[in-house]
């Protein structure tokens, strides 16, 4: 016990002094401007800029198909390790079901019918032609939507949001909220253009989005997101909150001043941290967490340190770029995957899906611009200040999710958090995953900020 109190004690010190070093103790930091950018090619034309928004539908020539089909069949199988399962990532052997159920079984054709059935567009901003899913309601008599913007992550896309869309855009008897979705592309993901310069961030495309937003002709509107796009919708926040009437994330993670010291004291001491059990297991033991997100993040490094090198392997082979993104949606779903001969996959999806969010990184090369994102943002986001986030919030917490915020941690940075959801089952890709879970409570916090907006 002594011993336990002696190393608690030269860590607090050692913490504070690391602490007041990199300046958390100094004067809370004014929100990042909201600035302007060019991405495109060459320099910015003078000409004022074409701001059309022009329909699009999804289509590929056949010679892409016959591609694909002549990389999949070429494929150098490897030999998996005995009883690996997927400890080592996605078995070989899974890989090779994989490619003879996309080449006897697969239609893309059926999918991409599926997809154009929503409408979708493009728009030019700063410099990208940026496209966007747009879903609007049938309203009743005397009705008015309400505008919602969604952003996919990383290896999602729009197309997670094809389950929810309809839940949402339909009008419902328990509620009078009914939505008007806007589905982006990050620049750089499926349809949306990837930046021909450096550094375009979380930032950048915050303000590319509001924009798309302002040109749609809503001033205010509702944001939310998970992975990537919750990083994005809390940008979007601090830089425009005037036009934000609500946040709603489903991957809520939070950088405190003193949360490395608060981690320290609560890997021997987590009563001192948290007084609600159902808290401390959630972040304790540290050590423990940490050694899980290590386990699940390798691929992060990699994509935040060079991600073109790995892109030159993925962009090549089909069944590479699968078993890349497959792994994900196997450990991220539930953990418990790397233990299965499937990956857990088969419990939780099918493989015309998984393969047609695939496919629309294949078919549009557009894997490593996606990875290039990791590359912009990871190395500034671990050194950026601590942000307040001021307007209504809203946090969905999956069960499965690689990792957790207790709710008193994101009430310190989610200053007017309306609403914290501890929901019953999901992981990840809570849209996609679980689509009625996910708009029963995105439509639950809309309703309570409504409420409030009407009240005097």
């Amino acid at each position: 016990m002594i011993f336990k109190v002696i190393s608690v004690f030269v860590l607090l010190i050692a913490v504070i002094v690391a602490l007041m070093l990199g300046g958390v103790f100094d004067t809370a930091p004014e929100p990042p401007e909201y600035g302007d950018g060019w991405w495109g090619k060459g320099e910015k034309p003078n000409t004022p800029p074409d701001e059309s928004i022009v329909p699009f539908e999804i289509q590929f020539e056949q010679s892409v198909f016959n591609d694909l089909k002549s990389r999949i069949r070429n494929t150098r199988f490897g030999v998996g390790l005995e009883d690996s399962r997927f400890n080592y990532g996605v078995r070989p052997e899974y890989m090779r079901n994989v490619a003879k159920y996309w080449l006897s079984s697969y239609n893309w054709t059926k999918q991409q019918e599926e997809i154009n059935t929503f409408d979708h567009f493009k728009t030019n901003i700063e410099g990208l032609d940026i496209h966007f899913m747009h879903v609007k309601p049938t309203l009743k008599a005397g009705q008015k939507a309400v505008p919602l913007l969604m952003i996919h992550g990383w290896p999602g896309s729009f197309y997670e949001y094809l389950k929810i869309a309809p839940l949402l855009t339909k009008v419902n008897d328990q509620s009078d909220v009914v939505f008007e979705l806007i589905c982006p592309s990050i620049p750089g993901y499926t349809f949306s253009e990837a930046s021909h310069k450096k550094g375009l961030d979380a930032l950048a495309v915050a303000r590319i989005f509001d924009k798309l937003m302002k040109r749609l002709g809503f001033r205010q509107y509702y944001i939310q997101g998970g992975d990537w796009g919750a990083y994005i919708i809390t940008k979007i926040a601090l830089i425009t909150p005037s036009s934000i009437l609500g946040l709603h994330s489903n991957m809520a993670t939070t950088r405190l001043p003193l949360q490395p010291l608060f981690l320290m004291i609560g890997s021997y001491f987590p009563s001192l941290i948290f007084s609600s059990k159902e808290d401390q297991d959630k972040v304790f033991p540290a050590g423990e967490k940490m050694a899980h997100i290590m386990l699940e993040t390798g691929y992060m490094h990699i994509q935040a340190t060079k991600p073109d090198t790995v892109g030159s392997a993925l962009n090549n082979s089909p069944i590479g770029l699968a078993a890349y993104i497959l792994e994900k949606f196997s450990t991220w779903t539930d953990p418990k995957g790397r233990d299965m001969d499937d990956g857990g996959i088969d419990k939780y999806w099918t493989l015309d899906e998984l393969l047609t969010n695939i496919m629309l990184y294949w078919m549009t090369g557009s894997i490593t611009p996606s990875m290039r994102f990791y590359k912009e943002n990871i190395a500034n986001a671990l050194q950026e200040p601590f942000y307040k986030i001021n307007v209504p919030s809203a946090v969905a917490d999956f069960p499965m999710e690689l990792s957790h915020t207790p709710e008193p941690w994101v009430r310190k940075q989610y200053v007017d958090l309306m609403q914290y959801t501890i929901m019953p089952r999901g992981g990840h890709f809570a849209a996609f995953e679980e689509p009625q879970l996910l708009a029963d409570d995105i439509r639950k916090f809309v309703t309570a900020v409504e409420l409030r907006r009407k009240t005097p």
